[in-house]
């Protein structure tokens, strides 16, 4: 039988804490969210490698070391109203959950957000509303948020979606501009303006909805 426990502090301790992620309050958060609950039982003795997992046709769990760099940049505050966009079965919205006052996660298979809904409240994640709607146009009626995450590779990041970022705001997103490797990438809103910086580099699943879309060559 796997010894989740210490599989957990494991991912912690050698994949997550040495390579640039110093909010303690992240490691916390990871140390504590049972992340095999998230993923389909077949995979299970897999949950805590630094891999993207299956969860369904074309959906994956983030690997854990680029969902913990992401959440680092973001600089999370327990006052924050945030944004998980593409949540899947709902693990990282289970980790913001630690982090925030309060997360609004956006699926749009409406089977995984079934399922994050189970799990959330199994876990008793009380402060996640779980929100079934096109990832793309993120969910503008709580907007605006303190924090946006989104869940995977992007090509790009719409204006649906950071016109929902509060002035102060902070956004966290994995954007591959159309290529193979994509940019973790931090943007910030201070005075009415938008500005990104590069965090760290990361091969990540994809999310559906966000291809930048492409002239037809004869």
């Amino acid at each position: 039988m796997t010894d989740y426990a210490t599989a957990r502090n494991n991912m912690v301790e050698n994949q997550v804490r040495p390579n640039r992620v110093a909010d303690e309050r992240v490691l916390a958060a990871m140390a504590e969210v049972p992340r095999e609950r998230f993923v389909p039982r077949k995979y299970q003795g897999l949950a805590y490698v630094d891999e993207d997992i299956a969860v369904a046709r074309g959906r994956c769990l983030m690997e854990p070391l680029a969902l913990a760099r992401l959440l680092d940049a973001a600089a999370i505050r327990p006052e924050d109203v945030v944004l998980d966009i593409g949540c899947a079965t709902g693990y990282s919205s289970a980790v913001l959950a630690r982090l925030a006052n309060t997360v609004v996660a956006l699926e749009s298979d409406a089977g995984l957000a079934e399922d994050a809904v189970k799990i959330l409240g199994e876990i008793d994640a009380d402060n996640v509303a779980v929100i079934t709607g096109a990832l793309e146009d993120g969910y503008p009626e709580q907007a605006p948020y303190d924090v946006i995450v989104l869940g995977g590779a992007v090509d790009e990041v719409p204006p649906a979606i950071t016109d929902q970022l509060a002035e102060g705001g902070r956004m966290v997103a994995v954007v591959t501009g159309g290529r193979r490797v994509g940019k973790g990438t931090l943007t910030v809103r201070a005075h009415g303006r938008l500005s990104s910086r590069v965090v760290f580099d990361a091969a990540v699943a994809p999310l559906p909805g966000f291809s930048i879309a492409r002239d037809f060559v004869f």
